[in-house]
C-alpha cells in the first residue's frame, strides 16, 4: 500500500518517504519514464532498489509502463539465475506503480562505455559467456528478453554481469492469458516493433516474429560495442538505422577495426549477428559453449607464455645443475676406489 505522503510526493515528482512496505532512502537513478530509489525492506531487513513511474506520463503511457512492470515481474518470476536481477515485488496500487528488486553495487555497461571505459577482450568474453548462459536459462523457460542492450546489463563491483529489465520480454502463453483479463493492454506482448534499434535483430527491426535467436543477435551487438567502442550500425535517424539493419548483409568484423581483437572472438560476434537467424547460433547455450572454448584456449596460452620482462633459458645447458648430480658423483668415486683397492691387492 502507498501512503498518502508518498502519493503526494509522487504527484510532485518529489522523493516519497515510503512505497508499500519499503522505506525510501535516496534517489540513485533516473530515466525518461521513471526514477530508481535505494530503499530498505524492514520485514526482511535488506536494501532494495525501487523503480517508480514519473507523474507527468500520460494515461496511455502510464498504462503501458504499468503493464511492463507486471510483465517484468512475471517474466523474472520464472527465472532464478546468478546473472539475472531478482524481482521481489511489483505493485500498481493507487495509480502509483513500483517494482522492488535486488540492489546492486556497480554500474550499467552503457554508463561505463559512455565514460570511456575500455573492456579487455578477455573481460568481454567472460561477461558474454555468463550472459549467454543466463539467456539460455530464460529461453528454456519460454522467456525471450527482446531488449538486450548495454543499459540493461549491470556489472557489479566484482565484474559479475546481471541482466535487467524484462519489461518487454515475450513470456509463455500461460502468463500471457492472465494479462488479457484485466484493464491493461495486451498489445505489449505481440511480436510488434519493440526493442532498442541499435541492438535489434533484422527480424525484430522489420516487425517479424522473434525467437531466442533475436536475443543472441542483440548479445552479439553488445559484444561488438564492448570490443570496438562503437555501435555496429550508424545512421542519422531511426528509420535509416532500421533500414541498415534489415538490408545490409553483415557488419564490419570487429578484428578489422582493431588488431588487438582475437579473430576467434570476432568470429563469434559475427556469427551471433548474422542477418539470417538460421546461420546464427541455434541456442544461447551453443554460443556460451563457443565463448567458453575461446576463454579456455586463451587462458591456456597465457599460462604457457612468460610474463613480460621474464627471460627463459636458451637451452638445457643453461639450466642449473640438478641436485641429484653431486651425490651421484660421490657414489661413482666410491666404486672406483673399491675397484682400485681390489685390483691393487691382486
Amino acid at each position: 500500500m502507498t501512503s498518502p505522503s508518498a502519493r503526494s510526493s509522487l504527484a510532485n515528482n518529489e522523493m516519497p518517504s515510503r512505497l508499500g512496505r519499503f522505506v525510501i532512502q535516496e534517489e540513485i537513478g533516473q530515466g525518461s519514464s521513471g526514477v530508481v530509489y535505494l530503499a530498505h525492506d524492514p520485514v526482511i531487513d535488506r536494501q532494495v532498489a525501487v523503480k517508480t513511474l514519473r507523474s507527468r506520463l500520460t494515461h496511455a503511457e502510464r498504462m503501458q509502463h504499468e503493464q511492463q512492470f507486471i510483465n517484468e515481474a512475471r517474466a523474472a518470476g520464472q527465472l532464478a539465475h546468478a546473472h539475472i536481477v531478482v524481482i521481489y515485488e511489483v505493485s500498481t496500487e493507487s495509480n502509483h506503480a513500483f517494482i522492488a528488486m535486488e540492489y546492486l553495487n556497480g554500474s550499467e555497461v552503457s554508463k561505463m562505455l559512455e565514460d570511456g571505459y575500455r573492456f579487455s577482450t578477455e573481460d568481454v568474453a567472460s561477461i558474454a559467456w555468463k550472459l549467454a548462459d543466463a539467456l539460455d536459462h530464460a529461453h528454456r523457460r519460454g522467456v525471450i528478453h527482446r531488449d538486450i542492450k548495454p543499459s540493461n546489463i549491470f556489472l557489479t563491483e566484482d565484474h559479475q554481469p546481471k541482466i535487467m529489465d524484462f519489461g518487454i520480454a515475450r513470456i509463455p502463453n500461460r502468463l500471457l492469458e492472465r494479462t488479457r483479463h484485466g484493464d491493461m493492454p495486451a498489445t505489449l506482448f505481440h511480436d510488434n516493433l519493440l526493442g532498442t534499434p541499435n541492438y535489434m535483430s533484422p527480424e525484430q527491426a522489420s516487425g517479424q516474429a522473434v525467437d531466442p535467436r533475436t536475443d543472441i543477435y542483440s548479445l552479439g551487438a553488445v559484444m561488438y560495442e564492448m570490443l570496438t567502442g562503437q555501435k555496429p550500425f550508424h545512421a542519422s535517424d531511426t528509420e535509416k538505422l532500421l533500414q541498415q539493419i534489415t538490408s545490409r548483409s553483415s557488419v564490419l568484423a570487429p578484428h578489422k577495426l582493431s588488431s588487438d581483437i582475437p579473430l576467434a572472438l570476432s568470429k563469434i560476434v559475427i556469427k551471433a549477428m548474422h542477418k539470417n537467424p538460421e546461420k546464427r547460433y541455434p541456442s544461447a547455450a551453443a554460443m556460451a559453449l563457443d565463448i567458453k572454448r575461446h576463454l579456455t584456449r586463451t587462458r591456456r596460452l597465457q599460462r604457457r607464455t612468460p610474463a613480460a620482462g621474464t627471460t627463459m633459458p636458451a637451452s638445457n645447458e643453461e639450466v642449473s645443475t640438478p641436485r641429484v648430480f653431486w651425490p651421484l658423483v660421490g657414489v661413482i668415486a666410491a666404486i672406483m676406489i673399491v675397484l682400485y683397492m681390489y685390483l691393487g691387492k691382486n
